[in-house]
């Protein structure tokens, strides 16, 4: 089994990513989409999007890294795949999951479903640019409105040449409410070649198991749940206890003096606040610490609250 790190616009940035790996049980990182329009990208672009690329393409715990390319243009989208990888991204990952209104008002995303030579097409055109020997993959939901084209949209990306396929389990009208359809996977894993990857609604130790035994997926990529309970990774892969608050409440402390890459995380006090609000699924503990600290601007204000917090629950 391998478990991947979902990419999530605005949440898992690279310091997101170094502490989450650093906790362990993960196998790769996708990064935040960088969007594509009609041009070539400049090598800062990708260096802000994935400072691990100064670090050989890995996380400072040494997990891979791939870029995640969004956009409509299958030509301009190869020549940004090829620099990507020429800056030492371990190949590339291709958005046309993401549900956000204002990328697909600009036909990047989940709009694409509805539109499945244009996904073979941007498929084919980055496979052809890549090096054979690194991975071009795809990440896609099961359709736009409905599941219509959920099993074409697969088998054109199969016969585009991606190298697998990452699937949500929804559609984008669909968003993020439960249930995942899990049994929808296995109707595309019998039709296409590809190495399939399940995601979407796993928060858990079980949920995974049966996400694994309806999707008939080994592989499983983890987002929100990840953020929810920071070592789910280790938990899935080796049923250990999910983390405890003191644990976490140090762990924040930690995430506070991160320094990677010359950046210490000046986003901090707001990228807490609004980690708050995943935390709450599993810590009840979660919803008091963003009472406490919701008022609060640096990060020496909230660190001694978390210290406060540690030490009453320990």
């Amino acid at each position: 089994m391998r478990i991947l790190l979902a990419p999530m616009e605005g949440v898992v940035d690279h310091l997101m990513r170094d502490m989450l790996t650093r906790v362990g049980g993960f196998d790769l990182c996708v990064t935040e989409f960088v969007r594509v329009v009609d041009q070539k990208l400049p090598a800062k672009t990708f260096y802000r999007m994935c400072p691990e690329l100064q670090n050989g393409g890995k996380t400072p715990s040494g997990v891979p890294v791939r870029v995640q390319l969004l956009g409509q243009h299958p030509e301009w989208l190869a020549e940004n795949a090829l620099t990507a990888v020429e800056l030492g991204s371990p190949g590339i990952d291709l958005n046309f999951g993401c549900p956000a209104k204002t990328v697909n008002k600009s036909r990047g995303g989940a709009v694409l479903l509805q539109y499945t030579q244009q996904l073979h097409d941007i498929v084919k055109a980055v496979r052809e640019a890549v090096p054979a020997d690194l991975p071009v993959t795809a990440k896609i939901r099961l359709g736009y409105e409905d599941k219509s084209l959920a099993i074409d949209n697969a088998v054109a990306i199969d016969e585009a040449g991606a190298s697998e396929l990452v699937v949500h389990a929804r559609t984008k009208t669909e968003g993020y409410r439960p249930p995942a359809y899990w049994e929808w996977i296995k109707k595309i894993r019998a039709k296409t070649q590809l190495p399939v990857i399940a995601n979407g609604e796993i928060w858990s130790h079980d949920d995974a198991l049966r996400c694994q035994q309806m999707s008939g997926c080994d592989d499983i990529m983890i987002g929100r749940g990840a953020l929810a309970m920071p070592n789910l990774a280790l938990h899935i892969r080796n049923n250990v206890a999910p983390m405890s608050w003191p644990e976490l409440a140090r762990l924040l402390i930690d995430y506070s003096g991160y320094e990677i890459y010359g950046d210490k995380g000046r986003y901090y006090p707001n990228r807490l606040k609004q980690w708050c609000g995943y935390l709450k699924r599993q810590y009840p503990e979660a919803a008091e610490l963003f009472d406490n600290i919701r008022r609060l601007q640096h990060a020496d204000e909230i660190v001694a609250v978390l210290n406060r917090s540690a030490n009453a629950s320990a």
